[in-house]
């Protein structure tokens, strides 16, 4: 199916003025404790690094942040709820930030959450003010915290202060500058839910949010999202919502919407100035999104848009957690704005079924109020569809712990798509020279939990999960089998510990102490795997955020684990499994495993982390890969695990 749009712009235009704003005072807003969250300051700052190593920000106008004066926060928010933002990182609040926080839905606060919150809101108003007055043709708000889910008194879903909603208002009530009409876009992949509220009953804004929604069962979880909400009195018909009945919607889906419901309506209705809350969390890849938007997806839904209120157009970001997908996302945007190009691509996918369902039910329910809406959709366009999807991966807001959810063969891996100058995605990756350089080397990966057993360990490498795991794998990149596999008996202790884990449940899981002693004996099952797959099976094991363009583990890495003995990777160090310990040679190839640090041992002895015997589910998974691997009989393996499952570390 081809998608192909041709822009003819005088010269004049060509050379477009475009703004761009990023301040790093926005990162000071993160979790109390440093915990990994999916909204955290490596998003914006991300984004912010591509578009400069791109040539991007040289190419725009870079503007300063600005605090949101109060009185244009209370257009939208109630007094009580602005009193609370702009208190919340004081003194006073410290010893309550935390109890306030949890009463929230999805939200945390830290000291440096006020600022941050005063700023994405003034920041937005700044770029809109900017576009408004003709000093810029358009422009980009790299903000955060996001805002669009925030409503009138309560900050919720990532968001504190909603502002697209603020700046909107902003523009309407600053009548010199002639703003009458606005659209705003929300492309987030969850419903804009406070701005829905903002504008209910107000024709002067026109607002679309195409969004999973599952019939209310996805984020925010409520009927908010539905297209029979359209709102009421005098904005009967001005609010639009396209909820996804399924996930993996991608550029054919969000493309049908465009042409079928949005460019029809913004023609009549024919806004002063676009508003775009900008969330790239319905991108390909994404861990909360579960979508399929490439970044020539999001180029051709903003050149569409280019068509309307002179190109006047602001996006703001909003949601967005892959790091590679909001940066290739938004660099394909901001190509968009400054050259507007021709805009050529294809995808070989049809809308689903699904997708054209929803499309006829909104416009049916429109039809009253938008006379362009009225028509048929024609069986023709109707009958070309893909097969609803068979795996759905449903997630929400507060779902951190998704991250690693994403099926590869689901969801096309980001690191093999490139944006060229023509916003077109090409099969190319700036990871693929690291990955073909480590896919010649091997190691024998040593096991010593529950990857002892063949199958699940070949889950790690094919993607999948085994009987007793309440978690998929996603597989490596490389799903060759082990080359070899062989056994060994080395002198370091086994014990268990945690309480629970997200793939088997409640119960601890096996480590290993770093330090060798000479009285201590582990079984360990060998694999013998490339360092390309070692890496995916590190990502993996520490559930990280990773984005994998880079090695978590190189040449050089593997240099320094033989000379040290082990080492802590810095990028997954919150997870359980970051300290690669070297365990010496075998037919001169190393021998490595992974497990936790020094410092976690003695966090397990002080009892600050528990030790905590495993699950019936997880020692089954250990006993039947010590007898399957001739290791042990079955009532010896079960007196092992018992062993070190009870022994005082």
């Amino acid at each position: 199916m081809e998608a192909v749009e041709t822009a003819s712009r005088s010269t004049s235009r060509s050379l477009r003025r475009v703004g761009i704003l990023y301040d790093e005072r926005m990162c000071r807003h993160h979790t109390p404790d440093d915990e990994p969250h999916p909204e955290n300051p490596n998003r914006i700052r991300a984004i912010w690094n591509k578009l400069q190593s791109a040539g991007i920000s040289q190419r725009c106008e870079v503007l300063s942040a600005k605090e949101a004066e109060d009185k244009y926060i209370l257009s939208v928010h109630g007094k009580s709820h602005v009193d609370l933002i702009r208190n919340i990182s004081s003194q006073q609040y410290n010893s309550r930030r935390n109890r306030i926080a949890s009463k929230l839905n999805s939200i945390y606060l830290n000291e440096g959450s006020s600022e941050a919150a005063y700023l994405a809101a003034g920041s937005v108003i700044e770029v809109a003010k900017r576009v408004a007055k003709g000093e810029l043709d358009s422009a980009f708000a790299i903000v955060r915290p996001p805002g669009h889910h925030a409503e009138h008194d309560e900050a919720m879903g990532f968001c504190l202060f909603n502002n697209v909603a603020i700046a909107t208002n902003f523009l309407l009530n600053e009548k010199e500058l002639g703003i009458n009409k606005i659209l705003i876009v929300d492309w987030d992949v969850h419903h804009g839910n406070g701005t829905q509220k903002t504008f209910w009953k107000d024709p002067r804004v026109l607002f679309f949010s195409v969004h999973r929604h599952e019939f209310g069962s996805f984020y925010p979880s409520n009927d908010d999202g539905d297209y029979t909400m359209i709102g009421e009195g005098p904005g009967a018909g001005y609010n639009i919502n396209v909820p996804w009945e399924n996930g993996r919607c991608g550029d054919a889906d969000y493309l049908a919407v465009w042409d079928h419901i949005l460019i029809p309506v913004a023609k009549q209705f024919n806004p002063d100035m676009i508003l775009i809350s900008a969330g790239f969390d319905a991108a390909v890849g994404d861990p909360l999104g579960g979508c399929c938007v490439t970044p020539y997806g999001y180029a051709m839904l903003l050149r569409k848009l280019m068509d309307f209120a002179r190109g006047k157009i602001v996006l703001a970001l909003e949601g967005g957690y892959n790091l590679a997908s909001i940066s290739n996302s938004a660099l394909a945007c901001m190509e968009v704005l400054l050259d507007e190009k021709i805009v050529t691509g294809s995808t070989e996918a049809y809308p689903f079924e699904s997708t054209w369902r929803v499309i006829q039910v909104v416009r049916q329910e429109l039809k009253a109020f938008w006379s362009v809406l009225a028509d048929e959709v024609p069986t023709k366009l109707i009958s070309q569809k893909a097969p609803i999807p068979k795996i759905l991966i449903s997630s929400c807001d507060s779902e951190a712990e998704d991250v690693e959810e994403l099926l590869q063969e689901v969801i096309r891996p980001l690191s093999t798509l490139r944006v060229d100058e023509d916003c077109r995605v090409l099969a190319e990756s700036a990871s693929v020279s690291w990955r073909s350089d480590l896919s010649n080397i091997d190691i024998w990966y040593a096991t010593f939990g529950s990857n002892m057993w063949k199958p699940r360990f070949l889950f790690y490498i094919e993607g999948g999960q085994v009987d007793g795991m309440q978690k998929l794998c996603s597989g490596s990149m490389d799903k060759r089998p082990p080359k070899e596999i062989l056994w060994k008996i080395f002198p370091h202790r086994l014990f268990f510990g945690r309480e629970s884990t997200r793939t088997w449940g409640l119960g601890g899981v096996a480590f290993l102490h770093p330090e060798s002693k000479n009285e201590d004996i582990v079984h360990m099952c060998l694999y013998r795997i490339t360092l390309e797959q070692f890496n995916d099976v590190l990502h993996q094991e520490n559930i990280s955020s990773y984005d994998m363009s880079s090695p978590l583990f190189d040449l050089t890495s593997l240099d320094c684990v033989k000379e040290k003995g082990s080492i802590n990777l810095e990028a997954v160090k919150k997870g359980w499994y970051h300290n690669v310990v070297y365990l010496g040679m075998e037919r001169d190839i190393p021998i490595l495993t992974m497990t936790c640090d020094l410092s976690d041992i003695e966090n397990f002895k002080s009892g600050k982390v528990p030790l905590h015997a495993p699950s019936e589910d997880y020692a089954n998974t250990l006993v039947k890969g010590l007898v399957e691997g001739g290791q042990l009989s079955e009532e010896e393996a079960v007196s092992y695990i018992k062993e070190a499952a009870t022994k005082p570390l």
